[in-house]
Formats: structure tokens, C-alpha cells, sequence
């Protein structure tokens, strides 16, 4: 591990010489602007030769201009293209998009899909489509939209639904759209498979009022965290029956990226407090057990054993993950070692391994990937450094010099030798070019949806645009009927203040900063302040542990050996207090009502924001002060 670790330093050094060297050239304002438009030409250059020589199929193959059927046969491409398009303000073929789909898409074949694949792609690229076209305030209505995208979405989603149906709660991988699961389906899944369709199924039950689609993936969370190793780590592949690991390797990268990803974007979209309690512990465990400044390796789920030192191309979502969480330092350091390889090859390869500096046998393509870029246009939101406007302008540059082809742009085959490959993924468009010309919009001063438009948004791990509108962030209550899991009236009476450690903690060389959130969606780091809620919570009472209060515990695997329980960690938050106050129904007395409104005028004169009302009429949310 030293020897490496040594090696990889080296590859910092030379990373920090170049970035140096280059901010004596950074990116101007106005050379932000002519790499957003050619940003926009290259987004143009790629659709008009779908749209031309592969539409209604999914994808294009750009070398050949033809087409192929790669998903479901349901011009994939285009439906993942749609909020881009309304993001660049093409008022015209966004109309034309969303008028031929409502018209001519149908769920009802006899196609087997992945239930990933389809939720995050199709479902997804639906509900925000549909969430642009039927809101005047984003200034892309349709005028004649009729809801047609939504209830294609619902549609898809109940053919989906049947994968769903396993005694774990964690779905099949695939399901068939006309008749359910087949029977010889594989009852393995990857734990990004099972975990990451929260954010498009809870968004459908908001828009729908049908609980049923947040619950199930709700529950496949459940299914997964419940069986996490005694370190907090989860596994890249599970049995849906038996709930037992077949791949024991934990890391932040394939099968696994995107289940961290979610559980912290369902708190920032939903107020899902579950998912953020469930996210600060896999958090913590990630950057303690695979963390090596500035690397992440896999280890083994239960023993934290050095399993395989290499960076793959999707841990590098990783650090713009960091930059909603508020955890810039290591994020800066992880995306230089990242950005170092793109800039060894031109492009980043599916696997470089850490221990010979080289690339991964058999991982050398490049399929054009966002995760990178995605995390250098958060880097830039966040920090306004430079030096992500001249990665952003390489990458540019090597996209354009070694990935554009005839009718598109082409999978990269070796990253050694820029063999093109003829393959034009759907995500090219819904994330790839997106976040790149998000990165110089920003920097010439930002004309879009997302910055200047009505709502906040929260990207999905496809790219998609999710507004945290009114209907759909209202905070949830956790227990259905006041005083859930209380044993007597006097411990409802009372207001609770949680016992969580202060004391920060320092992992692998970076301060782990425990329920620090960006909830303004990383806003300027340079201006960030601290962010204060108030409000009430019902049914949440004293010294109850989360699995009480949740029904989330630990289940043990038969075949592994995972050491003492009690070295289990605490929550630890640096600078985070928690105010739980359990909110009395109208019977109880006035007292007590007072109280609670004494409490709140406390809270709004500490800057909280106006808490949004549940169902039922009660206020709801955790009173959170975040510093740093």
C-alpha cells in the first residue's frame, strides 16, 4: 500500500506542476463564451445526426450513421436529449420533441429492459421533460401539453413495478414491459441497480398522489442498508432473494456510485431525513475505509482488506458529490489525481490501475462519460477557481480532436491509441455536453434554467433536471400518526434535543464534516453561509436509536466474519445541532400549543426559512444549523 501510495504522490505533483503552469493562461470571460457556443454546436452536431440517421431507434451509431435498438426500442435518445434542448432555450424542437412522443411512444411491448437503465433514462428524461413543458414559470409551457409525458411516465412505471416483488425489496435487474419478470430472471443485482431510483419514482408519486412507487424504492433502500457490513459498507452485488452478497467488493465506483449519490439527493429534493441519517453513515465509512488521500480503492465489505487499487472512470462523480455534502478539500485533491489521468491519455480510461500507473487491461475505452466533467462544473460552482475552466477546455479539446466523427461523436475503444469505436451513447447528450456547457455558461455569466429559473434543481444521476418545486419538496413525516413509538402522554408534552456528538473527526487525512449539506445546492463556496430550518416533526421521540425509529437494522451475512459489534462508529457531527420538537395534536392544551409557538418564533429569529405544511396541516422539518 506505501509503495503505491508513494507512486501516486508523484502523479499529484506532476498534475499540480501543470494546472500551475496553465492558470497563467486561464479561461477568459469571452473565451468562455466561444467554448459555450462551441459547447452548444457540439450538442447540435450530435442531435441533428440521431435525429437524421438513427430516430425512432435509441441510440446512433455515429461512424456508420445508422441506428440501433439499444434499450427498449423507444427513441431513447431523444427522450434523454428533451430538458437539454429546453435548457438552451430551443423552444422549437423541444415542442416538436415532447408533441411526437405523446403521440407516437407506447410502453405496451414485448421488450425486457433494465429497471436502471430505463428509470434513470426514460422515466427520468419524461418527468422533467414534462415538469418544464406544464409550468409557465420556466418559460418553456407548451400551450397545447396535456400532461401526455406524465402519463407515459406512470405508465412505464407500473411495468415496472413487478420487478419489485422479491422478499428482499431490492428489485430484479430487468423486467419485461408486457408480462413482468421472466423466470429464469437473474436474481442478482448491482447495488446501484437496486438503490438509485428513488429520486424518478418519488418525483412520479408527488405528481401522481400514488404512494406505492416511493414506497417500493424506498424499501429496496431499506433492503440494502439493512444489510450493510458492521463498518457501514454495502457490497456491488446482492441476491434479491436471499439478501446475501455475491460480490463482497465496497468501493465508490461500478455497481455502487450512484446508491451514495441518491441517498444524499433525496434529502436535498425530498427533506428525506431517513436518507440522510443512512447517507452520513455510508459516508463517514467510505472515507475511512477507502479513502487514501486522494485515491479510493475497493476493499473487502467486512474486513476493510485492500481488495483492488484502482481509480474506474465512475468514481469520478465522486467529487462533486463532496461539493453538496460541503467537503471541498478532499474533493479538490481527488479530482487534480482524477484530472491527471484524462490529461496522461486525453481521456479517462475505464480502469487505471494504482499499483503499476497504467491502464487497466481490458478497461482501456473511454465511452464518453460526464462523471468528470460533472464534477469540474460543481468544482467551479462551488469554488469559482479557474483552473476548472482550463480542465473543461481540455476536455473540450480532446472530445472534439479525438471523439468527433462523421454524425456524431464516437466511443473511444483504447484511450492509449484514440480508437474510435461506432457507439454515440443517449447520455452523451443528457450529461456529457449538458454539464460542459453549464461549466462556461456559469463563467460567462450564467442565461439558464437552472441558475436563474424559478426553482432549485437537483440533477439526477442522468442529468435531469428535478425542480425542488412546492408538490414536490415538501418535507415528509416519518410516522403516520402522532406519538408513534412514545409510551406515555408525558414524553409527548415535551420538545427533545438529540444527543449527538459534537466533535469532528478526522479520516485518511480529511475532516469529515458530519451533516454538513449544501442545501442551497452548492452555492458560491466563497459565499456560503450558514443554513438554518426550523420546524416540527411528529411521532419522533426520545432515545430511540434510527432502526426504531425507521425499522432499519443490521442483518447479518451467514458466511463472514465482521469482528466486535461494539466497534461500530456514532453519528458524529462537527458544529450540527438537531432540534427534534414533537408537535401536540389540537386536543392537548394550550400550554403546550404556546410552547411550541415559542419555540418557533426562537427559531425564525435565527434565520430559518418558513417550513412547508404536510397533509395533515402540521409543520414539518428539523431545525439544522450547519457551520464550518
Amino acid at each position: 500500500m506505501k509503495h503505491w501510495s508513494t507512486l501516486l504522490f508523484s502523479i499529484l505533483i506532476l498534475s499540480d506542476t501543470f494546472i500551475r503552469r496553465n492558470l497563467a493562461e486561464s479561461v477568459s470571460p469571452e473565451e468562455a463564451k466561444q467554448l459555450r457556443d462551441e459547447v452548444r454546436g457540439m450538442f447540435y452536431h450530435a442531435f441533428h445526426g440521431y435525429m437524421e440517421h438513427a430516430f425512432p431507434l435509441d441510440e446512433l451509431k455515429p461512424l456508420s450513421c445508422e441506428g440501433e435498438d439499444t434499450l427498449g426500442g423507444y427513441a431513447l435518445t431523444l427522450i434523454d436529449s428533451l430538458d437539454m434542448l429546453a435548457l438552451l432555450g430551443d423552444r422549437e424542437r423541444f415542442t416538436e420533441s415532447v408533441e411526437w412522443i405523446g403521440k407516437n411512444l407506447r410502453f405496451d411491448i414485448n421488450k425486457t429492459v433494465s429497471v436502471f437503465e430505463t428509470t434513470i433514462r426514460i422515466l427520468g428524461g419524461l418527468l422533467s421533460a414534462h415538469l418544464i413543458a406544464s409550468d409557465y414559470s420556466t418559460g418553456m409551457k407548451i400551450p397545447t401539453y396535456d400532461d401526455e409525458l406524465l402519463h407515459l411516465a406512470e405508465d412505464l412505471a407500473r411495468r415496472l413495478l413487478p420487478a419489485f416483488d422479491t422478499p428482499t425489496g431490492i428489485p430484479f435487474g430487468s423486467v419485461n414491459l408486457l408480462h413482468g419478470v421472466d423466470e429464469n430472471e437473474s436474481k442478482v443485482t448491482s447495488t446501484a441497480g437496486g438503490g438509485t431510483l428513488t429520486l424518478e419514482f418519488g418525483v412520479l408519486s408527488r405528481l401522481t398522489n400514488y404512494s406505492i412507487y416511493e414506497q417500493v424504492t424506498k424499501n429496496a433502500v431499506r433492503g440494502l442498508w439493512a444489510r450493510r457490513s458492521k463498518i457501514n459498507l454495502v457490497g456491488a452485488h446482492i441476491d434479491v432473494f436471499t439478501g446475501e452478497w455475491t460480490q463482497k467488493d465496497a468501493g465508490i465506483g461500478t455497481s455502487i456510485d450512484s446508491f451514495y449519490e441518491y441517498l444524499l439527493k433525496a434529502y436535498l429534493l425530498f427533506g428525506d431525513e431517513e436518507c440522510l441519517f443512512i447517507f452520513q453513515e455510508a459516508y463517514e465509512a467510505a472515507m475511512r475505509y477507502l479513502y487514501t488521500d486522494p485515491w479510493y480503492v475497493e476493499v473487502n465489505m467486512n474486513s476493510a482488506a485492500l481488495v483492488w487499487p484502482l481509480f474506474n472512470s465512475l468514481q469520478a462523480f465522486w467529487p462533486g458529490l463532496q461539493v453538496l455534502v460541503g467537503d471541498i478539500d478532499p474533493a479538490i485533491r481527488t479530482h487534480a489525481a482524477f484530472f491527471s489521468v484524462w490529461k496522461r491519455y486525453g481521456f479517462t480510461p475505464e480502469g487505471f490501475n494504482l499499483a503499476t500507473l497504467s491502464v487497466q487491461h481490458g478497461q482501456k475505452s473511454y465511452p464518453l462519460r460526464p462523471e468528470l466533467i460533472e464534477s469540474t462544473y460543481w468544482l467551479y460552482k462551488a469554488t469559482r477557481d479557474p483552473r476548472y475552466l482550463d480542465a473543461g477546455r481540455d476536455m473540450v479539446a480532446s472530445l472534439q480532436y479525438g471523439a468527433r466523427c462523421m454524425c456524431g461523436y464516437c466511443h473511444i475503444s483504447d484511450v492509449e491509441f484514440h480508437k474510435q469505436e461506432d457507439h454515440m451513447e443517449s447520455f452523451f447528450l443528457a450529461e456529457t455536453v449538458k454539464y460542459l456547457w453549464l461549466l462556461f455558461d456559469l463563467a460567462a455569466g450564467p442565461d439558464n434554467l437552472v441558475e436563474n429559473g424559478p426553482y432549485k434543481y437537483v440533477f439526477s444521476t442522468e442529468g435531469h433536471l428535478l425542480p425542488a418545486t412546492p408538490q414536490i419538496s415538501l418535507v415528509q413525516e416519518h410516522c403516520s400518526y402522532f406519538g408513534a413509538y412514545c409510551r406515555s402522554n408525558h414524553s409527548r408534552q415535551k420538545s427533545y434535543t438529540s444527543n449527538i456528538s459534537m466533535d469532528s473527526h478526522e479520516s485518511n487525512s480529511s475532516t469529515l464534516c458530519r451533516g454538513s449539506v449544501f442545501t442551497s445546492f452548492a452555492s458560491d463556496w466563497s459565499s456560503q453561509k450558514s443554513t438554518h430550518v426550523s420546524g416540527f416533526i411528529k411521532g419522533v421521540c426520545p432515545g430511540l436509536t434510527h432502526g426504531q425509529k425507521f425499522g432499519i437494522s443490521y442483518v447479518a451475512s451467514p458466511t463472514h466474519d465482521n469482528g466486535p459489534s461494539n466497534e461500530r462508529e456514532t453519528t458524529i457531527v462537527q458544529n450540527h445541532k438537531v432540534v427534534v420538537v414533537a408537535s401536540p395534536p389540537p386536543q392537548y392544551s394550550e400550554e403546550v400549543q404556546n410552547d411550541r409557538d415559542t419555540k418557533d418564533e426562537q427559531s425564525s429569529k435565527g434565520g430559518s426559512k418558513e417550513s412547508p405544511t404536510s397533509k395533515s396541516g402540521d409543520a414539518l422539518s428539523v431545525d439544522q444549523t450547519f457551520e464550518r
